[in-house]
């Protein structure tokens, strides 16, 4: 039976265990001994490790033909140490992994002026945290090339769920960008990046990158709006880029630096596999049915 190894056991790959537990065996990599029922009980295989100490990567080697690699970076430094320890431990055994498929971020494109974007664009990225993300991506093609192992990578946008919506920035009455100077941003459901995790293990070509995003297209504002019509909040002010710079942390104001659309016709044409929430009007009706 073929074996899959899954880093960064969060929600995303929860959301894939139920399909590959019923095909594969699956290994899920571990720090905490607390999360490891959890897993075991989802039909995983707990392995005791940690991204940030070397040794304990070492009983990695040659565990799984396939990896899903949806660990984030460090939140410090240059580059993306984790990623570097769990490649040269990969590295270290008599077998390879046959696949291994990372999870990005479109953060790795910088900002686009609201520009559409495809997969070919440079990597302009400037915030510290993208940044590590483009040394990660570059750390996973270059081990794949060297190696022949079958990397792919998915750049994720804002990842939304039931229990991933921007509902304490709405309560607070947060404001957003007036419409003059608002941002594009993207979205996916994090049951439909699970599922283009899971196909990419089979249909990605070697070395290959998607945008993993719907069809949305919104502004930022009108993502907010939409959530907060869709769960009876209300509507969040509108205030100047000027303005709004007085109100809200570094942090959220550096997403409010970029714009972009993503095209995402090649996952579509690639991976052929069709999203369940094509929009995030889509994934919120379904919460309002109960879905997730």
């Amino acid at each position: 039976m073929k074996r899959v190894l899954i880093v960064g056991s969060g929600d995303v790959a929860a959301r894939c265990l139920p399909w590959l537990t019923r095909r594969f065996r699956v290994f899920a990599l571990v720090r905490r001994t607390d999360a490891a029922a959890a897993l075991r009980a989802a039909g995983a295989v707990p392995v005791r490790g940690d991204l940030d100490d070397r040794r304990s990567l070492l009983r990695l080697a040659g565990l799984a033909d396939t990896v899903l690699y949806f660990a984030p970076p460090p939140a410090q430094g240059a580059g993306d140490a984790r990623m570097k320890r769990f490649l040269a431990a990969s590295g270290a055994g008599r077998s390879l992994p046959q696949g291994l498929v990372y999870i990005s971020t479109t953060g790795v494109y910088g900002d686009c002026g609201g520009a559409f974007v495809g997969e070919t664009r440079p990597c302009r990225a400037h915030t510290a945290r993208a940044l590590r993300r483009v040394d990660a991506e570059r750390r996973v093609r270059d081990f794949g090339r060297r190696s022949g192992v079958r990397v792919s990578v998915l750049r994720a946008p804002g990842i939304y769920a039931a229990d991933r919506l921007p509902l304490d920035r709405l309560r607070r009455g947060d404001p957003v960008l007036a419409a003059g100077d608002d941002v594009f941003t993207n979205h996916i459901h994090a049951e439909d990046l699970a599922r283009l995790a899971c196909m990419a293990m089979f249909r990605a070509p070697a070395g290959r990158v998607y945008n993993a995003s719907d069809d949305s297209g919104l502004k930022m504002g009108d993502y907010f709006d939409v959530v907060a019509d869709a769960l009876a909040l209300p509507r969040p002010p509108r205030l100047s880029r000027e303005e709004i710079v007085r109100h809200l942390s570094p942090l959220t104001l550096s997403f409010m630096s970029e714009s972009r659309r993503l095209d995402n016709r090649r996952f579509k044409r690639e991976l052929r596999t069709a999203l369940r929430y094509p929009t995030v009007a889509d994934g919120l009706r379904a919460l309002a049915g109960g879905g997730n």
